[in-house]
Formats: C-alpha cells, structure tokens, sequence
C-alpha cells in the first residue's frame, strides 16, 4: 500500500514566483531527503520557474501559469489544463504536495491532481476538501495565527513525516557564476578589500517600493562613511536607479541589467550586505547566507528573511496586511515614515558584526483586539 512514508515521486506545486519558491525549499528538501532515492519535481510559473536552476534539491521541473493566479494572462480555452492534467498522468507521481499562502484557495491546485489520479495530495484548506484532499491540514491562519511562510511549509510536510534539521533555504551557484561576477565587481571600480553593500531600490508592486529619495539619502550617508554602493535591478528599474544616482551626487556603481539571475544571487553570495525592499532578491540573500536590511512594507507579514542577520524596518500602520499592491491610502506611511537614517544605523549595526541576539525581528501584528501574529525567524550558525 502507497504511503507518504514510501511515496518516491513527489510533485511539489507552487505556483507563485522567484520568492515563494525560493522560501518552499526547506520544505521540499525535507521531503527530498526523507526517503533515498526520492525524485522531487517542481511546478511552478513561468516566473517561479527563473530561479529553479539553482535550487538543488529539484529532479525535474513543469512550468504552468495557472488561471487562479492574478499574474496569468486571461485564458482563451481550458485546453492548457486538459494537457496538463494528461502531463500530470504520464508522469504517474506518487504524490502531491500542493504549497499555498493562507490567503489563496489550494483546491484548483488539488482538483487538477485528483483528476491527474496522483494517489496521495496534501495541501493546507480551510473549508473541506472531500475526495480532492488525501491529507487534509485544516489551515489555522489567520485565524488562529501567523507564520513565517518558511515555517508554513515546514509544518505542513512535518504532517506526513518529512521534517528536517537544517532549514535554512538553500540555493546553489557555479563557480563560473561568482568568477564572472567578480570580473564585472572589478571592471567597475570596486575596491573589493574595502566595505561595500548592495541595494536593490525596486519592487514589483509600488507599494512595496521605500521612496526613492529616502534611498539616495542612506545610500549617500553610507558612502560618505566609507562604505561603497553597488546598485542592482533590471532594465525597467533603470531609471529609478539612475535617479538615486543623481541625487546622492557621490560615487556609486551600478550593475543594472547586467546581471542574469543566476549573477544576480551569485553577486548576493558575494556582498556583505543587502539593503532591499521586500522583494525577490531578499530571499535569493538569505538563501546565499547574506545579512540583510529589509525595507518591509506591511502588505503580508509572512515574508521577513529567514535564518540570516537582518533588520526589519517599517512604521507601524493601523491599514497594515492589505495585501495590496497600490497602497489603498495613498500615503505609503508603512514605508515613507521610515527615516534613512535608521536604514544607515541597521547597515552600519550588521556591517560591524552586532551580536545576532539583536538582529532577530519581532513582527507584532493584530487585527481589532486580537493578537494574530508575533513571531521571530530563526538566526541559524
């Protein structure tokens, strides 16, 4: 008889992006080494898709932009799902593991796969999933509390016995990568034997984005103290990036759209620091082991980094967890109140080593008088 204790050829759905995914990998290690010889395959979104190279717990990996998630072009026909579900078939998984937010709906995920005959499903669902769930986790949040989504995951695949010591999220680079990307550091003009830190000032949704004028002011007083900046993002953000430039009117270095992204988390293996916006690169730096300081809207609590030094700085907000990507007031408070000089104190405390027994942040959150969620993520040696 089939058991999660003798399953070999798991599927692991999510479906989100880079981030997600890359905060999944603790959780699929731990069902990847539960069993020897266990096959682990990933399906995730085009864009979730990006970063699976580098994850290397993964045996194989299926693309799938799903039509519940906002981020899919809208459908013509179901024809894509009838051949994925027929994809699903002939891969004859022995499960399925389907990752989700609290705040999204496991059971498109969980219908595909039943009618994909995979065997065992598991999934976290708030209402009664019936036959489309073999293991059915009724899901605590928010209700009950909040978890770091790492820590979601986790949970939910301890449930069928994959647990784990080590759960740092984990992401893999060639040596290639770091020497090309160390080439660029010094055709540049970095002085790599001097202290340096990378900031990542975009975002994908605007109200995630710490305003840009906020950016020049830290990153000029870091400069002005010794430390050398180095710029990232892609070719949309150039612009931005070339505005913080020009208002900190000091020397910086810029590597915008020069990097893949697999350069990208190579330059971040490398770095002594991040300064970012909550956003993908975050989770790439704490997979690499960076310390980092993150400008930490109060759109979702879930997502701080995991087991690396860090600073988490916001302004507390009475509109906080809107899950929105405009912010709904118009006056970005949970961001536009945090004053760089706060940003410069973090870098300067992490740059210098500050003990990590100070670097573990709280998240304090409620709802009315109810206390949903506070809670620390874990400093692992």
């Amino acid at each position: 008889m089939l058991t999660w204790q003798t399953a070999r050829h798991i599927l692991c759905v999510r479906l989100d992006t880079i981030g997600d995914v890359i905060m999944t990998t603790p959780a699929m290690r731990a069902l990847k080494t539960t069993l020897p010889d266990r096959q682990i395959t990933l399906m995730t979104s085009s864009a979730g898709a990006a970063i699976a190279p580098l994850i290397p717990d993964l045996d194989d990996l299926i693309v799938y932009d799903s039509p519940w998630l906002k981020a899919t072009a809208p459908r013509q026909t179901s024809e894509p799902e009838y051949a994925m579900i027929e994809q699903l078939r002939q891969a004859q998984f022995d499960a399925a593991v389907i990752f989700t937010v609290y705040s999204q709906n496991p059971l498109p995920s969980a219908f595909l796969c039943y009618m994909a005959g995979i065997p065992l499903r598991l999934a976290h669902c708030h209402e009664n999933p019936y036959q489309l769930l073999t293991d059915w986790i009724k899901d605590p949040e928010p209700e009950q509390h909040i978890r770091h989504e790492v820590q979601r995951q986790l949970d939910l695949v301890a449930s069928v016995g994959a647990t784990l010591s080590d759960q740092r999220m984990r992401l893999q680079v060639p040596s290639s990568a770091i020497e090309q990307v160390q080439q660029q550091l010094a055709m540049i003009g970095l002085e790599q034997n001097r202290p340096w830190v990378v900031i990542h000032p975009g975002a994908t949704a605007a109200s995630r984005r710490y305003p840009p004028e906020h950016f020049a002011v830290a990153a000029r007083t870091l400069v002005d103290a010794g430390i050398q900046v180095v710029f990232t993002g892609t070719l949309p953000e150039m612009e931005l990036v070339e505005s913080i430039r020009l208002q900190m009117g000091v020397k910086s270095f810029s590597l915008v759209d020069r990097l893949c992204l697999t350069d990208l988390t190579a330059l971040l293996s490398l770095a002594p620091l991040l300064i970012s916006n909550n956003t993908g690169p975050v989770h790439i730096a704490a997979a690499m082991g960076t310390a980092i300081v993150d400008l930490y809207a109060l759109t979702n609590p879930q997502h701080t980094p995991w087991a690396v030094p860090n600073r988490v700085l916001y302004h507390d907000v009475p509109c906080r967890i809107c899950y929105k990507s405009i912010c709904p007031e118009g006056h970005h408070h949970c961001l536009q109140l945090v004053e760089p000089d706060r940003v410069v104190q973090a870098a300067l405390e992490l740059l210098n080593g500050t003990s990590v027994s100070t670097l573990m942040p709280v998240i304090e959150l409620s709802v009315g008088n109810q206390k949903i969620a506070h809670f620390s993520t874990p400093i692992l040696s």
